[in-house]
């Protein structure tokens, strides 16, 4: 008899316990949010990291962190005490992949937003998903200046476009043959025939042909390539003063080391936001890697300067995946705090409000070249900065504008056979 009631109040104390818990489970509120990002293929390191950087985000987010002077991270949560959830998906670098995940995440899933997607060719359809579900898609980094040009009511992004950056090059051309003599007059230029590569050459094209350089050769390229042999030929042929790049990932090691096993470069290579920008390319192609430029928006030698509360978050993100920030990774980050920030001035979850706090407010945004984000037509960021910068040993050194200036470019480009 005794054994029974024993029995009994002990199964009585494990119900009273799982319902306790189950009680604090329901109470706790939650808040899903889409990750999805190329884990797989050509450009799942950059993915990998960008999905870091956004669990970055919510972990300050989620959790007090008094050691940090960034927006909300003296809180536990959003809206007195909701914590978000991360969906992580992958996109594997395809369209057709990110646009059938986007619709998984939005309608088996149920997440509030999706941020992504690295890849402009699998932003446009998985944003498409969203704008039709009529829920927000955080865009962090990918560049195609079309994303905003298709106007949507729930598309947000926050890095600059290949319209701006296309401008910026030609003017620091302008900038080098005037003030270092640099003689540049011949454009050429190398891309991936994708959403990304593609746009990015026609504003390239377009660029240059405004400021009055000659466009001299155009060369396409399937991404995910073995073998850039005949486009470096094609470059070398015509052997253009300048080069404009859009190649992610490994593409852009192949096409580097390409053009030293061909023995030629042109004086100058600038690169839109491509493997130029990414640490873990700098490292792999070392001394090879030295004297390309392109635009960045960040880089520890810029944060250490400019950006100086980013080091104690980038510690964080440090320990995932053992290298700093690039000018990819940190705008998903952004991403996150920015529609964080909306929510809480919003003061609910619902979906207009929230995005109505996005197209009207101006953000403080400490992890942003800028220091602010504010949108403007079809979404994009009317404060997004990015400065031109030169690989120096694996440094990137910004050579332009001049009031960022931290050396003088090495222009022409040292020859393969003289460094």
């Amino acid at each position: 008899m005794q054994n029974r009631k024993f029995l009994a109040i002990v199964s009585l104390l494990v119900f009273a316990l799982v319902l306790s818990a189950s009680c604090a489970l329901a109470a706790e509120k939650v808040l899903k949010i889409g990750v999805l990002f190329p884990l797989t293929g050509p450009c799942a390191t950059a993915g990998q990291r960008c999905v870091a950087a956004v669990e970055t985000a919510a972990e300050v987010i989620n959790n007090k962190h008094p050691e940090l002077d960034v927006p909300l991270a003296k809180q536990e949560g959003i809206l007195k005490g909701t914590k978000i959830q991360l969906v992580v998906a992958d996109t594997q670098g395809k369209p057709d992949v990110a646009k059938s995940e986007a619709e998984r995440l939005v309608n088996q899933e149920g997440v509030y937003t999706i941020i992504g997607s690295y890849n402009s060719s699998a932003s446009k359809p998985a944003s498409a998903v969203t704008e039709r579900s009529k829920k927000i898609f955080m865009c962090g980094c990918s560049s195609s200046a079309a994303l905003t040009d298709r106007g949507f009511n729930y598309f947000f992004r926050l890095a600059p476009t290949d319209k701006t950056e296309s401008h910026e090059f030609v003017e620091y051309i302008g900038w080098l043959n005037k003030n270092q003599k640099a003689g540049i007059k011949t454009i050429g230029l190398i891309y991936e025939n994708t959403e990304f590569g593609k746009h990015a050459a026609d504003e390239g094209k377009a660029a240059a042909k405004a400021a009055g350089f000659e466009v001299v050769v155009d060369v396409p390229f399937n991404p995910g390539a073995t073998n850039l042999n005949s486009e470096v030929q094609t470059l070398k042929a015509k052997n253009p003063d300048a080069v404009f790049g859009a190649c992610l990932g490994g593409d852009y090691t192949l096409w580097v080391r390409t053009m030293k096993q061909m023995n030629w470069l042109p004086k100058v290579a600038l690169n839109y936001c491509t493997g130029y920008q990414d640490p873990k390319i700098a490292q792999q192609l070392a001394a090879d890697g030295n004297f390309f430029m392109g635009g960045t928006g960040y880089s520890p030698e810029i944060g250490a300067k400019y950006m100086k509360k980013v080091a104690a978050v980038e510690k964080i993100y440090t320990k995932k995946v053992g290298v700093p920030f690039d000018s990819d990774s940190i705008q998903e980050a952004v991403a996150l705090f920015i529609l964080a920030q909306a929510i809480e001035k919003a003061g609910t979850l619902d979906v207009e409000k929230v995005a109505d706090v996005l197209r009207t407010t101006t953000f403080d945004s400490p992890l942003s070249l800028g220091g602010k984000v504010a949108f403007g037509p079809g979404g994009q960021n009317m404060k997004a900065t990015s400065i031109i910068t030169q690989l120096h040993d694996g440094k990137y050194m910004p050579v332009y504008p001049t009031s960022y200036a931290e050396i003088k470019a090495t222009v022409p480009m040292t020859p393969w056979d003289k460094r």
